[in-house]
């Protein structure tokens, strides 16, 4: 018997079931915690040949310590293996996301004149190492290494690699090579899950030790991420897929049922909701989404319903679209697709959301590959504060301050009170009579 979609009716839940759809896979990591724990730690012992164990292990690829780096042949070869029109298609790509990500870069220095003779300012500057985090365990993901490394070479990361599981026969994806490639890296390896947040965080004897690492990954990175913190920045929080389809009374049905299975075939871990307020559009999509299945792998269709027939995806009904748009905001969702005649009218309303596409012709799928802005977005409630990656993630602001000497007297009066009120002689003492001794004396 075919799998029905859940239907939620916001107007009759309790508190308690209510919260239950706002959690996700990932809310509770303790278990995942504990796993890989030792998986850590084997890393930091043993380097490279722990994660030749574990590609063997966990991924089935038969590698040895020694062939962890792609090569400049493996390269080579996934050049020459790829269809000529996908490479186009990832050409395409990571153009339109230079370009967003171009656009997003600050200048390398700013000054502004606070007060006469006071300045202050900041410059921008690429941090040193980042690893790009480009997952492989239910499909190869070729548009993460663009999404990841594009930006990366953007913002002038003089040491960016990319970190990825081999296939079972040990090798690369060709398209992430090719991808690589593309964006400016040349730096490719083959480590997945919590073996290659700790390779970044420690250092192998292949892999460089990292600063910070970015991209998406399974709950199993996510703890590892957590428990390397101290170590290596974690990035933004990027964890199993998650999407709302967003519908008002004026949308299509058909659309909103097509867009809500997107995100729900990434994997069984996915969070997928349709939320609307019209009782026709919920009706007709829940009978809709069971013949688009049909036309789905089995692999692929068997993710899409579990996500859909579950407790974290669904269509969810509210008494009216006002509470449909709190709902929106209580879950902060990584994507959220408003599908509606005049979707621009609804936008203001949304204060939560990684993204937010617009219109039937915005559907995810055009975010996650090819639009430009990055389709690596905080999960998991994250986007209370959070932001998509971008540039900004790959640079550091330092601030700079200069006062002239016409500038110093005003400033430092009253910070010498304000020294004095919380107490610090020294700071006092830098800024008073003492300090203008030093400086006569010295001219």
């Amino acid at each position: 018997m075919p799998k029905q979609v859940s239907l939620y009716d916001l107007s009759i839940l309790s508190e308690k079931e209510r919260q239950q759809l706002l959690t996700r896979t990932e809310s509770d990591l303790s278990g995942f915690i504990e796993k890989v724990s030792p998986i850590i730690e084997e890393v930091r012992k043993s380097g490279d040949d722990a994660l030749a164990h574990f590609a063997r292990m966990f991924d089935k690829a038969s590698i040895e310590a020694d062939e962890i780096a792609a090569t400049k042949e493996d390269f080579e070869k996934a050049f020459d293996e790829l269809d000529s029109q996908l490479i186009e298609v990832l050409e395409f790509s990571a153009d339109n996301i230079r370009r967003f990500h171009e656009k997003q870069m600050p200048e390398a220095m700013r000054m502004m004149e606070i007060r006469p003779g006071v300045f202050a300012g900041e410059r921008v500057t690429p941090i040193d190492s980042v690893a790009c985090y480009v997952p492989r365990g239910k499909g190869s993901f070729p548009s993460v290494a663009l999404m990841t490394a594009v930006p990366a070479v953007v913002a002038g990361v003089p040491n960016a690699m990319i970190l990825t599981p081999p296939g079972p026969d040990g090798k690369v994806d060709a398209a992430t090579l090719v991808a690589a490639k593309i964006a400016g890296i040349d730096q490719v390896y083959k480590s997945g899950g919590a073996q290659a947040v700790a390779a970044a965080a420690y250092g192998t004897e292949t892999i460089p030790k990292c600063h910070k690492i970015v991209g998406p990954g399974s709950p199993w990175v996510m703890a590892a991420k957590q428990l390397l913190s101290d170590l290596i920045d974690p990035g933004v929080p990027a964890g199993p897929s998650e999407s709302i389809v967003l519908a008002d009374e004026t949308a299509n049905a058909r659309i909103a049922a097509l867009d809500l299975i997107i995100e729900s075939e990434h994997g069984s871990d996915s969070s997928a909701f349709l939320v609307t307020h019209s009782k026709e559009i919920a009706e007709q999509a829940g009978k809709i989404i069971p013949t688009l299945w049909e036309k789905m792998g089995d692999e692929r269709k068997g993710y899409s319903s579990t996500v859909l027939s579950g407790d974290k995806g669904g269509i969810i009904l509210a008494p009216d679209f006002k509470e449909a748009v709190r709902f929106v905001n209580d879950y902060a969702p990584e994507h959220l697709e408003i599908l509606s005649r005049e979707p621009f009218s609804h936008i203001h309303k949304i204060t939560n959301a990684g993204e937010i596409l617009l219109g039937e012709h915005t559907p995810l799928t055009l975010g996650n590959f090819i639009l430009g802005p990055n389709a690596v977005l905080p999960t998991s409630k994250a986007a209370f504060t959070a932001s998509p990656l971008g540039v900004h993630d790959y640079l550091k602001f330092t601030s700079i301050g200069y006062v002239t000497r016409s500038g110093y007297p005003e400033l430092a009066e009253k910070a010498k009170m304000f020294a004095e009120y919380e107490g610090f002689d020294g700071h006092a003492n830098a800024v008073s009579d003492i300090r203008n001794h030093f400086l006569s004396s010295s001219s």
